[in-house]
């Protein structure tokens, strides 16, 4: 007998991120942090490359975050915690 999952061909969550954490995008992030006032303001921030998630240069707004990732712009910092991520 054949393992039913072996031929699903959707997409499966990358290694070490779990479908079940929280997740919030980039532009979110910096909106959610108070960083910039609008989405406009972080899509250009993001766009000329003045935003790093990680340590790394980040230029996709829609970048997804989760627990325990870090921004960085404009000499402020952000680490994602689960107080965060409550609505």
């Amino acid at each position: 007998m054949t393992d039913p999952s072996a031929d699903d061909d959707s997409p499966q969550p990358a290694a070490g991120r779990s479908a079940d954490r929280p997740m919030m995008r980039l532009d979110d992030v910096l909106k959610r942090a108070g960083l910039v006032g609008t989405g406009g303001q972080a899509k250009i921030w993001i766009q000329d490359g003045q935003v790093s998630v990680n340590g790394e240069v980040e230029t996709r707004r829609r970048k997804q975050l989760f627990l325990g990732d870090v921004v960085e712009t404009m000499g402020q910092r952000v680490t994602l915690d689960e107080s965060f991520f409550d609505c």
